[in-house]
């Protein structure tokens, strides 16, 4: 208990507000969920495309030469299911973590300068870079009959597209981790 001239304050009172003025981390909400989806998965969806072609060019199977209106075409209806897969891997994320006490974790080890270094998670480029390209060669073959395109993607084309575009997601990483590292995102603060 503080005690001053004619008050008395109980310290209960004071450690919430002490609380409050920390900057709290709360698990990203869904526009934050559908933004980075949609970043990342326009990236993607242009990088895939491009192997996509060269992988059918260089292994001479299938048909794989969208227009650039085609593609755009594609594009809109794999937007729509972007939002729609953002969505249910944050109620996934949220089932399976409530809280996200990892993520908020991995937030905080980053504002301390714990983070990786160059790279901003190694693994899960790889692994984004590969699904995303498995995404945009389904959209692409069940889309296309719809849009009245020919789209012929045989397994092969569609795996060492989905090998060249990790070389995507790795530099995609690093440059992201490079721009952190110039604007010192994660430096510890001194006081």
């Amino acid at each position: 208990m503080l005690l001053t001239p004619g008050f008395s304050i109980h310290s209960s009172f004071i450690e919430p507000m002490v609380l409050s003025a920390k900057k709290e981390r709360r698990p990203p909400g869904p526009a934050i969920w559908i933004s980075v989806t949609l970043l990342w998965g326009t990236v993607f969806f242009i990088s895939s495309s491009f192997m996509l072609r060269i992988a059918s060019g260089m292994l001479r199977q299938g048909f794989f030469n969208p227009t650039p209106l085609d593609a755009l075409n594609v594009y809109c209806i794999h937007a729509v299911i972007l939002v729609l897969f953002s969505l249910a891997a944050m109620l996934l994320k949220r089932g399976i973590e409530p809280g996200s006490e990892s993520q908020i974790e991995r937030w905080q080890a980053i504002d301390e300068g714990k983070g990786e270094k160059i790279f901003i998670s190694f693994a899960g480029s790889i692994a984004t870079s590969f699904f995303f390209t498995l995404l945009t060669a389904m959209t692409f073959s069940v889309v296309s009959a719809m849009l009245g395109m020919i789209v012929e993607l045989t397994l092969p084309v569609v795996f060492l597209a989905a090998l060249f575009n990790i070389a995507v997601g790795l530099a995609a990483s690093l440059a992201v981790g490079i721009i952190f590292l110039a604007a010192n995102v994660g430096k510890r603060k001194r006081s």
